[in-house]
């Protein structure tokens, strides 16, 4: 357990680490290029290590250097590992090397940790499916584990019966360019997380793959082709510079987050807006982004399909706010690390806010503030609820974190940085 102190305000430079989201985009397209891919400034992390191991496990060798790590392509062919591939609790990678074990040639397992086996993958398998992969559930419950067959992937028309996940369209994205025959994609219902996928296009086509695609990312048409070794730089996280910014709303003060360009390839810079409309003061320095807080911040109504991992950085920042704030369409929080909606409520609920839960919305009733206490706050093991429940103890007194260890699963020496706001 961890005590944050609060602070009067903070006036602070931060450089976050690189992007989980795009780190695990370009391992996955460096292991399958012809040839070997330099990674500058990607993130180490719980998550990040998992998928290097995976793909080791495949044959394909990682050097984790400090600042850069060199991917050792297999040209899309990979070898059987002689154990299952274990991924924890990192639902991009499970998603996303389901796709890439469909590539091979022989007997693959996937499996992870008790919440991984909770976590939906039914749409993506019925996907491949349609692309003449042999995949099944263990369990039958339309959760990992997960057992192939594999003998490549045919390639032609395929449905993905639901966009709920970005990650199923990104996973089948990533590994149609290795198919026997030019691929198409087509996506029913509304695609949530749209800029994952755009970034998962972005990655792609650095690394020498266009794809065709309509703008509501429903149609796609992918050629046949292979990734290009290449030397290909990370930017810093959006999601973990989100804290960063949210202290400096919280308490009034000022923040540089230098390594999150504008523009950035990551949706979740789109928090530093809506920041702005509760009555922050946001301004460009030097290539980063700098955000003024304001000891008057206002409620706001947000969509945030597209932006679920800041969700909970929003509400806590909503609590210290004036007047309500609804933040709709979330229910994909629900399949996260932990239920994300239920969970961020619970916590600030505990704190003395006062709150409404739907089910795929959020209500904080914010009054500056004022009603908040101190608590010992859950994470349900769960990255995001502790950095996010971390910012209100910069300005609450006795906010206690369980389980804080957790957030060596995007950002590793997250309380060391932190620490030198307090």
């Amino acid at each position: 357990m961890i005590e944050i102190i609060p602070v009067l305000g903070v006036d602070a430079k931060v450089v976050v680490p690189g992007s989980k989201s795009l780190t695990q985009r370009a391992l996955i397209a460096a292991a399958l290029a012809d040839g070997n891919s330099t990674l500058i400034g990607p993130l180490s992390s719980e998550d990040t290590s998992y998928t290097s191991k995976a793909l080791e496990q495949m044959g394909v060798t990682v050097e984790h250097g400090e600042k850069s790590w060199v991917v050792h392509g297999c040209g899309g062919k990979l070898a059987t590992p002689e154990e299952e591939i274990f991924l924890g609790n990192n639902g991009t990678a499970t998603r996303f090397l389901t796709s890439v074990m469909a590539l091979g040639n022989g007997n693959f397992r996937i499996d992870g940790e008790k919440r991984m086996r909770e976590r939906p993958i039914g749409p993506l398998m019925e996907a491949l499916q349609g692309w003449g992969v042999e995949i099944s559930c263990v369990n039958g419950t339309g959760c990992p584990p997960l057992e192939l067959q594999s003998k490549g992937i045919r390639g032609g028309a395929t449905v993905l019966p639901e966009g709920k996940s970005s990650q199923y369209v990104s996973s089948l994205l990533l590994v149609a360019p290795y198919a026997s025959e030019p691929a198409a994609l087509q996506v029913r219902g509304e695609v949530l997380s749209k800029p994952y996928v755009a970034m998962t296009l972005s990655v792609m086509s650095d690394f020498g793959v266009s794809v065709e695609c309509n703008e509501e990312f429903t149609s796609f048409s992918i050629p046949r082709g292979s990734y290009q070794a290449m030397e290909y730089e990370i930017e810093g996280d959006a999601s973990n510079a989100s804290y960063f910014w949210a202290a400096a709303a919280v308490t009034g003060g000022r923040v540089t987050v230098s390594n999150v360009p504008v523009p950035s390839l990551q949706g979740d810079a789109g928090l530093v807006p809506l920041l702005a409309r509760m009555g922050c003061e946001v301004s460009m320095d030097g290539g980063g982004i700098t955000l003024r807080g304001n000891d008057h911040l206002e409620g706001i109504t947000v969509d945030m399909g597209d932006m679920p991992d800041v969700v909970p950085t929003l509400a806590v920042v909503a609590a210290f706010a004036h007047g309500k704030t609804v933040i709709n369409n979330i229910a994909h929080l629900r399949i996260k690390e932990c239920d994300r909606l239920t969970a961020t409520l619970a916590e600030l609920v505990k704190m003395g806010a006062e709150v409404e839960e739907g089910d795929d919305y959020m209500v904080i009733h914010g009054d500056g503030g004022d009603r908040l206490h101190g608590a010992e706050i859950e994470t349900y093991n769960d990255h995001r609820m502790a950095m996010s429940f971390a910012v209100a103890g910069l300005v609450v007194p006795g906010v206690k974190i369980t389980g804080e260890s957790c957030v060596a699963k995007s950002f590793p020496d997250f309380w060391v940085r932190f620490g030198k706001l307090q």
